[in-house]
């Protein structure tokens, strides 16, 4: 069955005065129609510039695309020039970027905005465009549509600049959203808020999402499917519940051990993942982590590990993946006294 969105191999880079940064190194996931998947990962690590990626919308230079495909529903996204690729940027896929406040054009009222991109993609006049607009501001829940719609983006609050931005990657109905840290600036008030307007409306229009965050705690609310990502790469897969609670990468099981649970001991201490990132402008020929990681063999320095299929404790879930030498078959027949932890 054809999926929404194929990428494979994909790998960015950026050139600089100090060399060039390989920002994403063989990335290579899917998403299914009505699917959301987070791509999880400390700052720094590919999030962003693969969801950026998806729209070629990596300012070149310094930026470049260097390898790999983009397939969404068929059409290789890569081979596409600038003016082709307009008929998917807000179109068919939508983007809801991280700070609203330099998102949104300052001068330009909020309708105005919204309307730009329902008279570019689906040729309405400017009173069509204006009412699509009221409606949209409506169905993200901002009171008196009709009014707001009048203001600028420095009369809103927060949480309703972000509405804003949604409303405005939803205007064309696309069949994919990228979410970017949606909820990175605002209070956890807000964040609920957010996550649960995204969450009804995906289930309404039936968008794919693709969330981009550090917080696990939106990710165990909205996703299906987990992606961990370091140093470029993605180095776990699988359903949410087997990622939260069965993690098979040592990256994987650092994340979780930093999140204070509910229910922890007052005296706990949170656990930090030693050490920093590796530099990416001359990455390890091994394993990235392998320098912060406690369990370490010679082998993890030397080669990168080969993606392993881990058993999934939920049935009929997407398959648990991991890149690490820990769950590798041949490894785990040599050691079988090895003990992974479950999360």
């Amino acid at each position: 069955m054809e999926r929404l969105l194929e990428v494979r191999g994909l790998e960015v880079s950026f050139r600089t005065y100090g060399g060039e940064v390989q920002a994403v190194r063989g990335v290579s996931f899917d998403v299914d129609y009505g699917e959301s998947v987070a791509i999880v990962g400390e700052s720094a690590c590919g999030k962003t510039v693969t969801a950026q990626s998806l729209m070629s919308l990596i300012p070149a230079p310094p930026g470049k695309i260097g390898g790999g495909s983009i397939k969404f529903s068929g059409v290789e996204l890569t081979a596409l020039s600038d003016r082709q690729m307009e008929k998917y940027r807000g179109s068919e896929i939508g983007i809801i970027f991280q700070d609203p406040m330099t998102s949104l054009n300052p001068v330009m009222r909020v309708g105005d905005q919204i309307a730009e991109v329902l008279r570019k993609h689906r040729s309405l006049s400017r009173a069509e465009a204006h009412n699509r607009a009221c409606e949209m501001l409506e169905m993200v829940g901002i009171p008196e549509p009709a009014e707001r719609i009048r203001q600028y983006p420095h009369e809103f609050s927060g949480g309703m600049r972000q509405r804003v931005m949604i409303a405005i990657a939803l205007a064309c109905q696309p069949r994919l959203l990228i979410a970017d840290e949606p909820t990175t600036s605002l209070d956890v008030t807000i964040q609920a808020q957010i996550l649960e307007l995204m969450k009804d409306l995906q289930k309404r229009l039936g968008a794919a999402i693709i969330l981009i965050t550090h917080d696990l705690g939106i990710v165990a609310n909205l996703a299906e499917r987990v992606l961990v990502m370091y140093a470029g790469r993605i180095i776990e897969s699988g359903s949410s519940d087997d990622v939260f609670y069965h993690p098979a990468h040592p990256y994987t099981w650092g994340l979780l051990r930093s999140v204070p649970g509910i229910d922890s001991d007052k005296s706990q201490r949170l656990v930090s993942v030693d050490g920093t990132p590796p530099d990416l402008f001359a990455p390890p020929a091994g394993c990235a982590f392998a320098v912060r990681c406690e369990r370490a063999m010679r082998l993890c320095y030397e080669r990168y590990p080969e993606e392993s299929e881990v058993e999934s404790a939920a049935r009929g879930a997407a398959v648990h993946k991991a890149a690490c030498w820990l769950v590798h078959p041949e490894v785990r027949a040599l050691m079988p006294q090895l003990e992974v932890p479950a999360g």
